[in-house]
């Protein structure tokens, strides 16, 4: 059995009525259990990568499609964006774009798509409670979903998407409406979620906690993959300066301290506060 999660083959994508391709020749492999980072800047083509991966690219979005992106096992070609809800949910940047209004309380709205393909019941029951439970909304079930912080709103989400138990979550910039805290939530239940099995991609300019979370990430300019690596590979390359981001508090502090001969020429800069803080102890300062 394979253990290859997502496999994009040449992918290449243009939206229609434009020229210049939001997604250029693409290949990359994720493995089951799998953490992926996708960062760049805006119009870079990480919401585009993240649409491809769900089949929304092909099926919702026509325009010009080249190459094949398989998840689970499953073309996105040769499958309906129903049938694919099945092995791979979508999580969007504003998580009120995404509740079915529809729904009077969290525990319906969770539900709610279970109901769409027609899940028993006595199972859809256990299905909510368990979503509901590994994102710690239990105590919100009978709440209205438009009570809930922007967090919880995002949690509920991705609750949502548990109940249908696919085996990949791919999550477009889901921090990007939220305050530290209700950032540092979403992280931690990502890592959980890892932790569980899910394989995971998320696009994010959230760099200090991709580091943290992720175990490879990828960077986009001009929809193509510029820098492939771990977090230390890309996110401390000067390149990274180059499609214009900005390193992490880490990565600075570590590049401030080499200036100052406070850092080991030897060393890579840092990303996390643990490399940072070993780093500076490691230093031959002599």
């Amino acid at each position: 059995m394979s253990n290859i999660a997502i496999e994009i083959k040449n992918l290449s994508y243009t939206y229609p009525a434009t020229k210049k391709p939001a997604l250029k020749n693409i290949n990359l492999q994720v493995q089951k259990g799998q953490l992926l980072g996708v960062i760049g800047t805006n119009r870079s083509g990480k919401s585009s990568l993240a649409y491809a991966l769900t089949g929304v690219i092909p099926h919702l979005y026509q325009g010009k499609f080249n190459g094949s992106v398989c998840v689970n096992g499953h073309d996105t070609r040769e499958h309906t964006v129903g049938e694919l809800v099945r092995q791979v949910g979508l999580v969007l940047q504003h998580p009120t774009h995404q509740l079915s209004g529809a729904r009077y309380t969290v525990f319906e709205e969770v539900a709610f798509g279970l109901e769409n393909i027609g899940v028993p019941r006595e199972e859809m029951q256990a299905r909510v409670d368990n979503a509901l439970a590994q994102v710690d909304l239990s105590d919100f079930a009978e709440r209205s979903p438009y009570q809930l912080s922007g967090g919880q709103q995002q949690r509920l989400m991705i609750a949502a998407i548990l109940a249908l138990a696919p085996p990949i979550l791919v999550l477009d910039e889901p921090t990007s409406f939220l305050d530290p805290q209700g950032t540092a939530q979403i992280f931690e239940l990502l890592t959980k979620l890892k932790e569980n099995g899910y394989t995971i991609v998320i696009t994010s300019q959230r760099l200090a906690q991709l580091a943290e979370t992720a175990e490879h990430i990828i960077a986009l300019a001009e929809g193509e993959i510029v820098m492939d690596g771990t977090p230390r590979d890309v996110l401390a390359s000067p390149k990274l300066k180059e499609i214009g981001l900005r390193w992490s508090r880490f990565t600075q502090v570590g590049a401030l301290a080499k200036e100052r001969g406070l850092w080991d020429a030897e060393t890579p800069l840092p990303v996390t506060f643990e490399q940072t803080i070993e780093g500076l102890k490691n230093a031959d300062i002599a």
